[in-house]
């Protein structure tokens, strides 16, 4: 007996090991199990279910847009003006074509010039583009014989702009500006382009010199719009990355429907967003995506991009079919946003306590669900620090928490659905990144984004880029913030 207890105790520790080993081989299978899942997560993410901009999408890449289709027929609707090439002055040639048989008649002439003999049966005109270099001598004048008698010699006096036998005008400095920035062209294709254009060649340092000197000239003004901004209700911020020196650095934007502002920092937070200047003094609704160091400015009303929460929520549709409420929660601001519209189309300022009512219990009902389908995550006392929650589960808590912030565009229709504004204005940075590769000094970034933030300003005041940078270089940068001239 005693022989076969000592037995049973044995097998009993046997047991109770293999057990432990067993509960720890299940342990590491679920968190293999969450590993792969979160990897071919991360391996199905595209520009429709991440912030992930279009350009890593590759060619092959289907169209996973947000938009679902209307019914519609593609095409303009029905009563839209529609647009067409115009003729922007009067022609500066005539050129008639006359029938083939009169061609070769010796009376051609003679009839052409009668005027009764031929008419106009139509009209149509070719636009063509003229490359010309304009060289202005600029000559100094001395007395060498005066009747007035001065009794001194007398001579005249260059411009102050006229410093070198032979130099480049402002109108160069405009157009490499113009393409360094809002083209978004590297310093040496600009030197290429302007060679092959005007027989001229501007080296790539001296091109880079010239955008220094935009950017110098449209420096008054930008202390303007920072102000304007920071008076102004709502704002859209953004931020994004490009290379500078082999270091990642951080355009910081700021910007309105008729303002820009675009500064650039080493750092991405909150060191950055102060250095833009904006934040710091603005009281009014911050439009963001929802990134944490915005929420560290407690003097503003915040207001939580859409967008970037519907493709969230698609990712978490393709990745966990079995959960339903994202879909549902999708649903919801979609039709948030569609009543919205409606109201406004009506010129109605606010909603109905019933549709802000329905929505506000949907939205707890939807969060209900969501934390059934997917509940906090146990705890697990043998592991230290925080415990590991997932995307899913911390969007939950974020919808929960940040309720306010989310349904505020159909509380304040001043307030729109989605950050799209502040995305625009950082966009050229993205491309400029692309094309040139960055910037090779942290003086060049800056000027680009000054001059992008002056250019950005004029285009939404309906001036046109190559009139406000002239402008500038004439000792008028504020004509930016006063509507006129032409697109």
């Amino acid at each position: 007996m005693d022989e076969m207890d000592a037995l049973i105790d044995d097998l009993r520790r046997q047991l109770a090991e293999k057990d432990k080993q067993i509960e720890d081989l299940q342990r590491q299978i679920a968190e293999r199990d969450e590993k792969i899942h979160e990897l071919e997560s991360r391996l199905c993410q595209n520009s429709s279910n991440s912030s992930r901009p279009p350009s890593t999408d590759g060619f092959n890449s289907p169209n996973r847009s947000l938009r679902e289709k209307s019914g519609r027929r593609p095409g303009a609707p029905n009563g839209h003006p529609g647009s067409h090439l115009g003729i922007p002055h009067a022609p500066d040639e005539t050129v008639s074509h006359f029938p083939a048989k009169c061609q070769s008649c010796p009376f051609l002439q003679q009839c052409h010039q009668n005027g009764d003999v031929f008419k106009c049966a139509e009209k149509r005109y070719e636009l063509n583009v003229i490359v010309k270099t304009k060289v202005t001598e600029h000559r100094l004048l001395e007395v060498t014989s005066c009747p007035c008698e001065f009794g001194e010699k007398l001579k005249g006096q260059f411009p102050d702009n006229i410093r070198a036998y032979v130099q480049y005008g402002d109108s160069f400095a405009v157009l490499a500006g113009l393409l360094s920035t809002y083209g978004a062209v590297s310093a040496m294709r600009i030197h290429v382009l302007l060679g092959s254009l005007f027989g001229v060649s501007i080296s790539p340092a001296t091109i880079l010199s010239m955008v220094s000197k935009c950017a110098h000239n449209v420096g008054p003004v930008l202390e303007t719009i920072r102000k304007l901004l920071a008076g102004s209700d709502v704002v859209h911020f953004d931020e994004t990355g490009t290379h500078v020196n082999g270091s990642t650095q951080w355009v910081h934007n700021s910007s309105t429907g008729k303002l820009t502002l675009l500064t650039i920092n080493r750092k991405r937070g909150k060191d950055g967003m102060d250095d833009n200047g904006v934040l710091p003094l603005f009281d009014g609704t911050a439009i963001h995506d929802c990134w944490g160091p915005y929420w560290g400015y407690e003097n503003v009303v915040h207001a939580v991009c859409l967008a970037h929460l519907l493709r969230e929520l698609k990712a978490i549709e393709e990745f966990s079919p079995g959960h339903t409420w994202a879909g549902m929660f999708k649903r919801l601001l979609i039709h948030m946003k569609k009543v919205k519209e409606k109201a406004i189309s009506k010129g109605k300022s606010v909603l109905s306590y019933y549709y802000l009512h329905k929505f506000d219990t949907e939205y707890d009902r939807i969060m209900q669900i969501a934390d059934k389908e997917c509940p906090d995550p146990p705890d697990q006392p043998d592991k230290k620090g925080r415990k590991k929650k997932g995307k899913e589960r911390a969007l939950i808590e974020r919808l929960i928490a940040l309720k306010a912030s989310v349904c505020l565009f159909v509380h304040d229709f001043r307030v729109p659905f989605d950050n799209n504004q502040a995305e625009r204005d950082v966009r050229n940075v993205k491309t400029k990144t692309k094309v040139s590769g960055g910037f090779r000094t942290e003086d060049g970034a800056k000027d680009y984004v000054a001059v992008t933030s002056f250019l950005s300003t004029a285009r939404k005041h309906n001036i046109s880029v190559f009139d406000a940078l002239t402008a500038a270089f004439n000792g008028n940068p504020e004509i930016v913030l006063s509507d006129g001239g032409s697109e």
